[in-house]
């Protein structure tokens, strides 16, 4: 890996030594970071339909996963707790897996056409509370389990990912016909192991899609 990534910075004190080019952190920037739930923070999570879940295994290794359901499906239960329901997925449960090998969870909610997101960081477990899953019941059906997460630091991100991204501007999205095929990779990735053409694979995704969610 050495002749790929270059003039690595491995140290802390080889980050602050580039702090005249980089430049520190704002007012705003530094002071942002709250440790409970506030009003504002409970309302942006209620109207938040996605979130990506961070989470690491016992060795580090780590793994981002995204969740949507309705805006409000991650329910505040007070000031430092959160329950995300676990609908059906494809059942590798790579974040449950990690959780109860290592409780560190970092969540980053997001709101279509809203370019600023919201972050939370703090400790997870793995919960099948009855209370909590008849709360969240879709369509009749309760998850099998979920998520709770104690809140540790929660704050507002700035939306320059989403400015430079374009993400909610319809105008610079790719036209259907240029957009990665999923079958097509799955597909391929799956060679050698299932031989499944990308037809099949398509079909397997959309049966899933429509029969599946809950």
């Amino acid at each position: 890996m050495e002749h790929v990534f270059r003039e690595r910075i491995t140290t802390e004190d080889q980050l602050e030594a580039l702090r005249p080019v980089l430049g520190v952190p704002g007012k705003l920037a530094a002071d942002k970071v709250i440790h409970a739930l506030d009003a504002h923070s409970k309302a942006f999570i209620a109207k938040a339909p996605f979130v990506a879940i961070a989470t690491a295994d016992a060795e580090g290794h780590c793994d981002v996963s995204p969740r949507g359901d309705a805006p409000g499906f991650v329910h505040v239960l007070d000031d430092r707790h959160l329950f995300i329901p676990e609908r059906p997925g494809n059942r590798r449960m790579d974040s449950i897996h990690n959780i109860i090998a290592n409780p560190h969870i970092g969540l980053i909610f997001i709101i279509p056409g809203l370019e600023e997101t919201f972050r939370v960081n703090g400790k997870a477990c793995v919960t099948r509370d009855p209370e909590l899953l008849k709360l969240t019941a879709v369509n009749g059906k309760e998850p099998l389990l979920g998520i709770g997460v104690e809140v540790e630091e929660c704050y507002m991100h700035c939306a320059k990912a989403f400015k430079r991204s374009g993400l909610w501007k319809p105008d610079s999205w790719l036209p259907e016909g240029d957009r990665p095929s999923p079958a097509q990779i799955l597909a391929a990735h799956v060679k050698g192991k299932a031989e499944l053409t990308v037809d099949e694979v398509d079909q397997m995704l959309q049966e899933s899609y429509t029969k599946r969610l809950y």
